[in-house]
């Protein structure tokens, strides 16, 4: 599902009631929404240019971090200022909608990406999570949910993440040593409801539950196409190490509905050798 989000709804950070449980009834049923016209599009342009100019020394790591092939890189965004921006990472209409989903009390325990270089190789499609109870017949609700940031205009052409509706409900897959989904899994999927790739301008979020299948696709274009993501889940449920941010920005997270899962650090933080990559084949 697709939401044009109003500039009055922006600006205030109050969701229609109406938009507000469309989208929690989307994430429910179809694992995915797409909330568009929430970020500032300056934001954005600040965010492209910094991330654009750390892909250099980023590719140039000899362990650079690619995810499956050389087409996807994981890349984390600037943790510092001047390039955190609350309506990014803070965002009152996309925290509306994961309390709606997830509860009152809920936390931010993510802040990465991936850009897509030009590539002709896609991703294997896999989950990022599975289900917490093994052996379910029945899906629980959501607790973890990505909240991908295009950084650019995204689109089929450059690589928007191809994403598999519904599959968040699947308790036959379960993500184990191997995340990637079986060929004739994927098969007898794709006769039911086959996968897409939405198209989000600048300024908008997908917020989808992780453990919808997906996977990063060929981007067919000279621009590299960066992606950041957050994960919001539940204030109960464990994560694990914080995100590390700079001594001083300590006032910039606080938020009355969002806690962010950090640590802060004096001196320098070195977010290019942060990411790693992972089941990377060459």
């Amino acid at each position: 599902m697709v939401l044009e989000i109003s500039s009055t709804e922006k600006d205030s950070g109050k969701m229609d009631p109406a938009h507000l449980e469309a989208a929690a009834d989307a994430i429910l049923a179809e694992g995915f929404v797409i909330l568009n016209g929430v970020i500032g599009i300056g934001h954005l342009d600040m965010l492209r240019d910094r991330m654009l100019e750390d892909l250099k020394a980023l590719v140039a790591r000899e362990d650079a971090p690619f995810n499956w092939n050389t087409g996807n890189l994981q890349q984390d965004p600037p943790p510092f200022p001047p390039d955190l921006f609350r309506d990014v990472l803070m965002n009152d209409v996309v925290i509306a909608v994961s309390r709606a989903v997830l509860g009152r009390r809920i936390k931010n325990t993510l802040y990465t990406g991936n850009t897509a270089l030009r590539s002709g190789e896609r991703q294997p499609v896999h989950v990022d999570t599975g289900h917490l109870w093994p052996r379910i017949e029945v899906a629980h609700p959501p607790v973890h949910l990505v909240i991908n940031v295009p950084v650019v205009d995204t689109s089929p052409e450059n690589g928007s993440t191809e994403i598999w509706p519904g599959t968040h409900r699947d308790t036959t897959i379960t993500a184990g040593k191997d995340i990637k989904i079986p060929a004739g899994v994927l098969e007898r999927r794709r006769a039911q409801v086959p996968p897409l790739q939405p198209t989000i301008p600048r300024g908008g979020v997908l917020v989808r539950d992780m453990r919808l299948w997906h996977a990063g696709m060929p981007n067919r274009t000279e621009a590299p196409r960066p992606l950041i993501a957050m994960v919001h889940v539940p204030g109960w449920l464990e994560t694990g190490l914080p995100l590390t941010f700079p001594r001083g920005t300590e006032a910039f997270f606080e938020h009355p509905d969002l806690r962010t899962c950090a640590r802060f650090v004096e001196g320098p933080t070195d977010h290019i050798h942060a990411p790693s990559a992972y089941e990377y084949q060459k």
